[in-house]
């Protein structure tokens, strides 16, 4: 199961948008959900892009929590809740590392939001896709306006999320 998660890490974007696209068509199997061209369907391609790197990520920290962690939260009476929420605590810092990574993963991803969101004006636009949509009409100033707009957001998020980081850590 790890090995298929691994892959998944290593998924391009737009073979994912091409999935789900297939998926979604009206003669796809989901077709008569009608989810083509709308947010939900961005969503469901950014949850397939972002997922195995979250996953994966969130599966390395917890194995390298010590072994004994968990015995010792059992011998204590710990419920197995208690025990995942003890170990899910003490592995915080590098859960939240995979939090940042999946977010990297989907503010930056432009392929699969093409491909089953359609660049609509006011309805599945965004940063990423109005970037390229500026560059190809041309409109050099209005994209390096919009890449700066995103770099702003992307950085903001990553700070807020480094402090909760940093501020975990402190606390050890």
């Amino acid at each position: 199961m790890l090995s298929v998660v691994n892959t998944g890490m290593a998924l391009p974007p737009v073979v994912v948008g091409l999935v789900v696209a297939m998926a979604l068509w009206r003669s796809g199997p989901l077709g008569d959900l009608r989810l083509i061209y709308t947010p939900a369907a961005m969503v469901i391609a950014q949850i397939i892009i972002a997922g195995p790197v979250v996953t994966g990520l969130t599966a390395v920290a917890l194995q390298q929590l010590d072994p004994r962690l968990r015995l010792q939260l059992l011998g204590l009476g710990a419920s197995r809740a208690q025990m995942v929420v003890a170990l899910w605590r003490e592995a915080r810092l590098p859960l939240l590392a995979a939090l940042i990574a999946g977010f990297g993963s989907v503010i930056s991803e432009i392929g699969a939001s093409m491909m089953v969101g359609g660049n609509i004006r006011g309805q599945t636009r965004v940063l990423t896709t109005a970037i390229v949509l500026e560059t190809s009409r041309g409109e050099f100033r209005q994209a390096v306006e919009l890449g700066a707009l995103l770099l702003v957001i992307t950085f903001l998020i990553n700070v807020a999320l480094t402090l909760i980081q940093q501020r975990g850590a402190r606390r050890r």
